[in-house]
């Protein structure tokens, strides 16, 4: 099973910051055992949809350099409220800093108004190629994929003249 946790991107600044939402809907498979009749978002799960909005930022940030971005670490990361069905979970991710492996992000979440978590992540970015070669097709293919899926979850409004 795999989980898509940014339903939307509302905005993006390359290189700095990103806006994106992720709605929760009674749908959510994992609702059904947390916890019964007092349905909440793990929080594991909303520190992913963290990291998924910071992997976009990066992804967008870099052209779509590298296949793989993934967490490294998490730190300070602090719940302030509970996410339950209806709410809509409003992630903004920041680049603090990085060098040419790692970045590290300033990300939070707020539904309604309030803050449900904040952390400090450390993203690793690489290519599968760097380490063997003939992996080069691989990283191909993966960035075609999430240059796609990007397009869909990204659709900047131009204005009307």
């Amino acid at each position: 099973m795999r989980f898509t946790l940014v339903d939307r991107i509302l905005e993006i600044t390359p290189g700095q910051k990103i806006v994106a939402i992720k709605n929760l809907s009674m749908a959510e498979e994992y609702l059904g055992d947390h916890f019964p009749g007092f349905p909440v978002m793990p929080g594991v799960m909303m520190v992913e949809a963290l990291t998924q909005a910071s992997a976009w930022l990066i992804r967008a940030s870099e052209d779509f350099a590298n296949s793989i971005v993934t967490l490294k670490e998490a730190k300070n990361v602090k719940f302030a409220n509970f996410l339950q069905p209806g709410q809509t979970l409003t992630i903004t991710a920041e680049i603090i800093d990085q060098d040419e492996r790692y970045t590290r992000i300033k990300a939070s979440g707020t539904a309604d108004g309030a803050a449900t978590l904040a952390a400090r992540l450390t993203m690793e970015r690489y290519n599968l190629a760097s380490e063997r070669p003939d992996r080069q097709i691989a990283d191909e293919v993966v960035i075609q994929n999430l240059r796609e899926t990007f397009s869909l979850l990204y659709q900047p409004q131009t204005p009307v003249a």
